[in-house]
């Protein structure tokens, strides 16, 4: 896999001032802070930004979207010295940078990781799971003595981080709004496609081909199970009635809960995702986390919360924006929208009651 932050390197855009970084040894994981040195003593409430990276990637690959979103809030806010504050945070993912303890585990079926699945599900759980931990912990070292209280938490990830970020968004209460850069919702018909494309055994020897590709060695029905208790579409549509499985790809339109389905589905929903707002990212030509592999799961969740959907009361605000040439990277026009989003969200302050859900679409 390329690096799918290469393309914003060679964007020759103009490079955000540097912010300052500030690193701690929190929980045996190393942690970069960015920001603290430009926090003003006023801003008594701050919000963190967690920043999660790219498979074969490093918690330093994110320092460029911690310049341009930081840079961006502390320009906006600069003549408001009691204004929010804002500080970065990232680390490096399980298995990753000073934490890699296998490199075959970061690895793709063909590049003879025979775990692929199992492997990258866990470690981006896993760092979901850190993140949380973290944040536990972290007031107690930027802020030893209350100078400030971090009162939001938003999470931003690319690629491997961007499926890490669904998981925080669903699992993690304190998470209030996340953007999924070229991430994908719907796992298992992800993992599914991409042992057709790598032409496992398990999807080959079968007639019809992929017949027996779930709950085979390379995606056994006990890794099944769980991804069904945390993946999106895991979590959600097994409790939707989708009709007769005519393979193990998702491949047709998923129809909206019934009544009995979503009084089943409403406290899922509620305790997940009420009051959130979500950015999604996409790479049109994306051929390794492809858009359509998550698409019809995303059309039926956007039916589902939106201003006339069944959940609207949940109070979902989320976007889902497609840079159509692009593939599994992070362009610019991404990044800007990103920065834009993060804005809006700090702009607008806590949730408030009673607002319905929304969505909004587009093609950049």
């Amino acid at each position: 896999m390329t690096d799918p932050l290469k393309t914003l390197d060679d964007a020759g855009r103009p490079k955000p001032a540097a912010i300052s970084q500030t690193v701690y040894a929190i929980a045996g994981i190393s942690v970069t802070v960015f920001g603290l040195e430009e926090l003003r003593k006023e801003a008594s409430e701050v919000a963190c930004l967690w920043l999660l990276h790219p498979r074969l990637a490093t918690q330093e690959r994110m320092t460029g979207i911690a310049n341009s979103v930081l840079s961006d809030w502390i320009s906006k806010t600069k003549d408001t010295p009691t204004a929010k504050g804002l500080i970065a945070v990232s680390f490096d993912q399980r298995n990753h940078g000073t934490r890699e303890i296998d490199p075959l585990a970061n690895k793709a079926w063909r590049q003879g990781n025979p775990r692929h699945a199992q492997d990258m599900f866990s470690i981006f759980q896993g760092t979901a799971k850190d993140t949380s931990l973290l944040m536990d912990y972290l007031p107690s070292y930027t802020f030893p003595h209350g100078e400030h209280q971090i009162t939001e938490n938003l999470v931003l990830g690319v690629s491997l981080g961007g499926h890490a970020t669904w998981s925080c968004l669903l699992h993690e209460p304190r998470v209030s709004a996340g953007v999924v850069i070229i991430g994908c919702p719907d796992y298992i018909n992800l993992m599914a496609d991409r042992a057709r494309l790598s032409k496992l055994p398990s999807w080959t020897r079968t007639d019809p081909p992929g017949a027996e590709v779930l709950g085979s060695e390379a995606l056994p029905t006990s890794f099944l199970e769980t991804v069904n208790r945390y993946d999106p579409a895991g979590m959600m549509l097994k409790h939707v009635d989708c009709g007769p499985s005519t393979g193990p790809l998702r491949e047709k339109p998923i129809p909206q809960a019934s009544e009995s389905e979503q009084k089943v589905l409403r406290p899922v929903l509620t305790q997940a995702l009420a009051g959130k707002r979500i950015m999604c990212l996409s790479g049109g030509a994306d051929k390794l986390v492809p858009y359509h592999r998550g698409k019809l799961f995303l059309d039926w969740f956007k039916q589902t919360i939106s201003s006339g959907g069944w959940f609207a009361d949940g109070g979902v605000y989320f976007e889902d924006i497609i840079d159509e040439t692009a593939g599994h990277e992070v362009t610019a026009k991404m990044v800007d929208e990103a920065v834009r989003f993060i804005r809006e969200t700090l702009s607008a302050g806590p949730t408030q009651s009673g607002r319905r859900g929304s969505v909004r679409e587009s093609k950049i």
